[in-house]
């Protein structure tokens, strides 16, 4: 039967659970997969799920109870088996024995690998005793905005009791690990009809005999919560304070966030490079516009999982929503000292807080960034950490937004914030981590990126770790392609790159996506293959503003956006052989393509200072998945070699020193040469044509 609910999503799928009634662990899997499809109920990475079952011991046969709980590092809405701990839940709650208190906790972790089932489990997460240490079938820890604003209100005890009477435990702040499991084992012996527990200032814990009681109980628990604070909301009238400040429309917004984004990039990168994300959303708006902002932000986040992702608390910018971004120096006047004073005081709260054992101090530039009029920016390793950090924000702002409507938002105080962000366990999952892919990092713009030789560069960039920008003059095309990515891992705009409004506009997109570009790639192009008397007018001023105009332009709006970011950069021009041998028929290609390469060579020479370095890559004969090859110019190209077009494959290969076919792959490991290995090398052109004598640069 559907149930209704308002504040949360009911996605319990009766036929598909009673496909998978034979298998609880399943089960459980279903129920965590559906319970982080919303962003209301947890956040990403955020929670934690668990169910029990019996299973046979493989050393003496005997049935034994297992828990089977989340492991550490991973996400409840993408979850599966191979994510999973699976635990003796008997050998776990043995570990009572051994307990010396708050002082043991590290070493607690790592005696759950002495209670390990399943030897294919995922390493256990310092939640695991809160689920083990409770009796139920099926626990939930999750994350929601509305019962986290009643753990972060002042008197949530009081509220919690107002709510839901004696159906709820309540249990104070407390670090996660071994010693809170005890705590919620002695709230529920002290009030053992309860349906859950709330943590103070961190989330909510409920339960079921079965999966879908589980499910049930804690939507409805959800409900409870979210229904209480919208009548608080209701009743108060006001949302932080009211209203300060008028946000800018939305096209002006998208256009003042483009413009600041590489200024605000490049500070935030003074360590190490970040990728941006932009939001301003109504939620957002509401916030970072109201008079409560300048009270609210400073106190930081409460929920340890989001401040872990987003710093403690963000950089509010000190510019009026009519600031003129143009005029970079003099935003930059404004913007430095902010950064610094942000850095200062980060590095402050480390020395104030740390221990002798401490992790050294992180990066100290902030996460989120709150523009107002204007929207929130967040910058990290790459596009899917801060699009998350920007939503772990979002979800602070809801659970304050909910706290003061109920009563007071209070923040964890400091030295509980550093506890967790600078505890041993946590670096050791960061130092877990997988190293970072060569280009992580990079935001590349790539033109005629749908096909052939830009396609195969687009794909090379993102399996390196590169955020790309696909642009093409076919929105057809550019979609399509944009299908065989991830979508934190790449953006689409239709860019003729013959006009220099579709450029602006893609890096506008470019900026507004992931925060800027460091590498331009020039591949579009097209080819003519005429003798003299035949070519027209319209051959040569096609082929001259794609080829020669285009990468121009692409270069004079790149290195703009280059320079506000003081991060160097990478363009790479796809030109041609052609550009450099003299062959039949090929006038107003040849000379085209001569013009790219020494063009190149002039910006090398005048952008070195900028530590932007320009090289050029010539491909030859590329005729498998090229555009190029289809139509008049095979055809001019095997009349001027006197061969069928049918043979021209076998033409290119045999001509060439290497006897070797070239692919759009090859070209695409030339350019990636430049960007990722060649880091002191500009004013080059690489030949990637099999070896063709007469080529040959030098």
């Amino acid at each position: 039967m559907e149930k209704t609910f308002q504040y949360v999503d009911y996605l319990w799928d009766e036929q598909k659970a009673a496909s998978m009634a034979d298998d609880q662990v399943a089960l459980f899997l279903y129920r965590s997969n559906i319970l982080g499809a919303d962003l209301r109920i947890t956040n990403y990475g955020g929670g934690n799920t668990s169910c029990k079952t019996i299973e046979k011991d493989p050393l003496t046969n005997k049935d034994v109870e297992v828990m089977w709980v989340k492991g550490s590092g991973g996400d409840i809405g993408t979850l599966n088996r191979k994510g999973i701990a699976g635990l003796y839940t008997e050998r776990l709650r043995n570990l009572k024995n051994v307990y010396k208190g708050i002082q043991d906790e590290d070493r607690m972790v790592g005696l759950f690998n002495h209670c390990i089932y399943d030897l294919d489990s995922k390493a256990p997460s310092i939640d695991t005793p809160l689920h083990g240490l409770l009796p139920f079938k099926h626990i939930d820890h999750l994350h929601p905005d509305a019962l986290i604003a009643i753990a972060a209100a002042k008197d949530s005890k009081q509220i919690t009791k107002e709510i839901w009477g004696d159906s709820m435990g309540w249990v104070p702040w407390q670090r996660p690990g071994f010693d809170l499991g005890l705590q919620l084992e002695k709230c529920l012996k002290e009030n053992p009809d309860i349906r859950g527990i709330v943590l103070g200032s961190h989330g909510l814990f409920t339960w079921g005999d079965t999966s879908y009681q589980c499910y049930m109980n804690s939507l409805e628990v959800i409900e409870m919560a979210s229904e209480y604070i919208n009548q608080k909301i209701k009743q108060n009238g006001r949302v932080f304070g009211g209203q300060k400040i008028q946000a800018l429309p939305k096209e002006n917004r998208c256009e003042k966030a483009a413009e600041i984004m590489p200024l605000l990039r490049g500070l935030a990168s003074s360590e190490k490079a970040m990728i941006g994300h932009f939001t301003d959303s109504d939620t957002v708006l509401q916030y970072i516009n109201s008079n409560d902002l300048e009270k609210l932000a400073p106190m930081g986040t409460s929920c340890p999982d989001h401040f872990l992702r987003t710093k403690i608390k963000p950089l509010i910018l000190n510019l009026s929503k009519d600031e003129k971004i143009a005029d970079s120096k003099a935003v930059l006047e404004k913007l430095n000292p902010a950064f610094e004073k942000y850095r200062q005081e980060y590095a402050d709260y480390y020395e104030n807080c740390k221990h002798d054992n401490s992790p050294a101090i992180r990066d100290p530039n902030p996460v989120i960034i709150i523009y107002p009029g204007v929207g929130m920016f967040a910058f990290a390793k790459n596009k899917q950490t801060a699009r998350v950090a920007s939503e772990f924000y979002i979800n602070a702002i809801n659970v304050m937004r909910g706290a003061e409507a109920i009563s007071e938002y209070t923040a964890l105080p400091r030295q509980e914030a550093f506890d967790i962000e600078y505890w041993l366990l946590e670096e050791a999952k960061l130092q877990r981590m997988p190293a970072e892919k060569p280009l992580s990092r990079k935001v590349a713009l790539v033109t005629g990126a749908t096909g052939g030789i830009g396609k195969a560069i687009a794909d090379k960039f993102i399996e390196q770790g590169a955020n790309v920008i696909i642009t093409d003059i076919s929105e057809q095309s550019i979609q399509k392609a944009l299908k065989s990515y991830q979508k934190d891992d790449a953006t689409a705009v239709v860019c003729d790159v013959t006009s220099k409004d579709h450029i602006e506009s893609a890096f506008k997109k470019a900026c507004l996506t992931f925060g800027g570009v460091d590498i331009i790639v020039h591949s579009a192009g097209l080819a003519i293959s005429k003798p003299l008397e035949d070519t027209t007018d319209n051959d040569w001023d096609i082929l001259q503003n794609v080829l020669v105009k285009g990468q121009f332009m692409l270069a004079q709006k790149g290195i703009e956006i280059m320079r506000k970011q003081k991060m160097g950069g990478d363009i790479v021009n796809i030109a041609s052989k052609n550009g450099l041998v003299a062959g039949p028929n090929n006038i107003a290609y040849g000379t085209a393509k001569a013009a790219q390469q020494h063009m190149s060579r002039l910006m090398a020479a005048e952008l070195g200072k900028d530590h932007i370095r320009v090289n050029t890559v010539n491909p030859d004969g590329v005729i498998v998945g090229s555009k190029i090859w289809e139509g008049a110019w095979a055809k001019g190209r095997a009349e001027a070699y006197g061969i069928d077009v049918k043979d021209l494959p076998a033409h290119y290969a045999k001509r060439n020193l290497l006897n070797e076919i070239i692919l759009p792959e090859d070209i695409a490991n030339g350019v990636y040469v430049c960007v990722a290995i060649l880091n002191k090398s500009t004013g080059n052109t690489i030949n990637v044509d099999g070896g063709m004598a007469n080529a040959f640069v030098r």
